[in-house]
Formats: structure tokens, C-alpha cells, sequence
């Protein structure tokens, strides 16, 4: 069973390092350059430091503006192939879109990455929301969230029946008619990690049903912990078990007034308010992964971090926000950084440290300064 099943440790994890710009809308000179050679320095430090897991998103086209954000994305499966053939401990997710990509096709891919990666390979699943993007790719996009979701049902269910049913199928469903359909090898180490992030009351019931980690915003933790809440008792009754995971960004200074001052920086000064605007504008339009009654409260947020839980200050406050999301009933959270490769190594000496002391994650074997160095 893959590691991230079966831990209480709060789950960390990075995301979107494969995209240029990162989390950050932000023109400033140093803001994440996503190249496959910072990809797998970013991953061998993550892995050493024993974080848990990386998450990429699935992007076709950028937002615009001055940077056109996420205009330079790596793809997701071979990016996890590689990253897992280069790893040891760390989980490595493949982000895929359900309108696509054929269910037959993924369910050998993310099989093929259980056997690259001894069970550290994650899926997740993305039932489409970037009107623009689909339309780029030649494909409708669903206006309504229950036709986006039937789909995604009727592709997971193949995948999982290709999973597990090593004999030939016939499959005459709504959306796709299979003819002895196969698909050896199916993963070795039991199903892989599933997420799915999920805004809609119809998107939330395919996670509850199918899901190991539902990945939503953390704008308001009161809000979040009552959320949370419902959505574990729902699971129950359901028979299953749903963990609840979100996003931060991170600035974290030896000083409050530098992180603070940095955040400003990169994240209102040197914003590409442009590209900025551009995503807030298609989160409004086509999904309810951020509250709608919020959203226009964010827009700094959006620039800084993609919307995700601001995590700023000294590691001492930086360590206090990643409780408060345990406290709220999040299972983990993944981090982001205007930099990851410069920046990370700070957030591993300094805040590692105060949340195994605080019980938040057992301690791992910390490597020498010189494979740190070598990394």
C-alpha cells in the first residue's frame, strides 16, 4: 500500500512545479523556472527530506498577461515517470484530464508508473473546467457540472475494471463502447493513491465515491473545518474513507517584516495582474473549485499563490499556519514558492523541525550537507 494510505503524519506535499511561474502570478526576474533539470533538483531535495508527495497540474495553454502564466507546462505522465525513476521515497501524482485522455490508455500509463516507482504513483483525476483550454484542443466542454462528472464516473469505472478484471470485457455504457477490452499489466502494489479536487456539489460526490484525497481551497478555516467535517461523515456512510487535502504558498524569512516585504514584492508589486484577472475571471465562468461568494476577496491570494493558503512569516509562524490547517481537519497540504529549488531548502531546516517537535510528522533521516550539496 502506497505510504500516503497509510500514515498519520499531516501529509506535505509541492505543486505545479511543472508549470512555469509555478503558483505565483508574478513577473519578478526569479519566479519559478519549471525546466526538467529544476524539476529533479526540486524532486531528489523533497525525497531526501523525506516530503511526501508531488503534484503537477495538467495545463494546455497559459493565462495571458505579461508572463502568459502556465503558458510552459511540462506533461504530467512522463514528467512522473521520470521524477519516480530518480526518487526512492516520494510519491509522484500524474494529473490527467478524463476528456483527453481514453481510460484505456491511462489505466496502462499509471500502471506503467506503479512499476517505475515501486507504488509511489498517484492519480489525479481532472472532469474539466478551462473552457479555453478544451476549446484549444478541439473538445466541448460540458456546461453543466452532472454531464462533466457522468463522464469522469464512466471513465474511472473502466479504468478500475481494466485494474481489475484481467480477462476481456465488453463495456456499453453511455459515454464509451469497449470491445474486449484489457489491460495488463494493472498495478502491482494495490490501487494507487486517487485525488480529485472538487468545488460542486457534483464534483464532491465523485470524489466521496471514488477518491482517497478530495483537494479543495482553504480560504476561511472556520469555514473549512465544518466543510470538512460534513465531508468525512458523508465518506462514512458511504463505507469509505476520504482524507481532505488543500494548498499553501509559502514566504518564509528569519523576520516577519522580510517575508512580508517579499510577499508584497512578487505578489502585488511585480504582479501580472493581467494573467491574474484572466484566471479569475475563467474560475467564475466555468468551475466551483473556489467559493463564489469569496473569490473576489482573493485576487491577492490568486496572485501570490494561485488562490492557496498563505503561509508567510518566520518559521515559527509559518509552522503555526501548517497546524492550524491540521487542526482544521486537512490531512495535508501542499506547498509552493516563488522559487522552489532556492527556497525549500530554508522551509526544510527551519519549519521541518518545529512540526516534528509539535508531533504534526514523524522525523526522517536527515542526509549529510554533502548529498545535500550534491543535490
Amino acid at each position: 500500500m502506497n505510504r500516503l494510505l497509510n500514515t498519520s503524519d499531516f501529509l506535505l506535499g509541492t505543486f505545479a512545479s511543472n508549470c512555469s511561474g509555478g503558483m505565483s502570478v508574478t513577473k519578478v526576474e526569479e519566479r519559478w523556472d519549471n525546466s526538467w533539470d529544476n524539476n529533479l533538483r526540486l524532486a531528489r531535495l523533497l525525497d531526501e527530506a523525506g516530503i511526501d508527495f508531488m503534484l503537477p497540474i495538467a495545463r494546455w495553454i497559459g493565462y495571458g498577461g505579461e508572463t502568459d502564466f502556465h503558458g510552459n507546462v511540462l506533461e504530467t505522465v512522463t514528467w512522473a515517470a521520470a521524477l519516480l525513476a530518480h526518487t526512492r521515497r516520494l510519491t509522484v501524482f500524474a494529473t490527467v484530464h478524463t476528456a483527453a485522455n481514453h481510460p484505456m490508455v491511462v489505466a496502462k500509463q499509471i500502471a506503467t508508473l506503479d512499476q517505475v516507482g515501486a507504488g509511489r504513483a498517484g492519480l489525479n483525476i481532472v472532469a474539466g473546467w478551462n473552457r479555453p483550454e478544451y476549446e484549444a484542443l478541439g473538445l466541448a466542454l460540458a456546461d453543466d457540472h452532472k454531464t462533466r462528472y457522468g463522464y469522469a464516473q464512466e471513465w474511472f469505472d473502466i479504468i478500475q475494471k481494466l485494474w481489475t478484471h484481467p480477462r476481456p470485457f465488453d463495456w456499453q455504457g453511455e459515454y464509451f463502447k469497449l470491445s474486449k477490452a484489457y489491460g495488463l499489466p494493472a498495478p502491482r502494489n494495490g490501487r494507487p493513491p486517487i485525488l480529485n479536487a472538487a468545488g460542486s456539489s457534483e464534483g464532491r460526490e465523485f470524489a466521496l465515491n471514488n477518491a482517497d484525497f478530495l483537494f479543495t481551497p482553504a480560504i476561511d478555516l472556520d469555514r473549512s473545518s465544518q466543510e470538512i467535517a460534513e465531508l468525512k461523515a458523508k465518506a462514512v456512510a458511504q463505507g469509505r474513507k476520504v482524507d481532505i487535502l488543500t494548498f499553501s504558498h509559502v514566504v518564509c524569512r528569519p523576520t516577519e517584516r522580510e517575508a512580508k516585504d517579499y510577499l508584497k514584492h512578487f505578489g502585488n508589486d511585480h504582479a501580472d495582474w493581467a494573467a491574474v484577472d484572466n484566471l479569475i475571471a475563467l474560475q467564475f465562468a466555468n468551475a466551483k473549485s473556489f467559493p463564489h461568494d469569496l473569490l473576489a476577496l482573493i485576487r491577492d491570494r490568486m496572485a501570490a499563490g494561485h488562490g492557496g493558503y498563505p503561509l508567510t512569516g518566520t518559521p515559527e509562524q509559518v509552522a503555526d499556519g501548517i497546524c492550524a490547517l491540521a487542526a482544521a481537519g486537512f490531512k495535508g497540504t501542499t506547498l509552493s514558492f516563488v522559487d522552489y529549488v532556492e527556497e525549500f531548502p530554508y522551509f526544510r531546516d527551519q519549519v521541518l523541525p518545529i512540526l516534528e517537535s509539535r508531533g504534526l510528522r514523524a522525523p526522517v533521516e536527515v542526509p549529510s550537507e554533502s548529498l545535500r550539496l550534491a543535490a
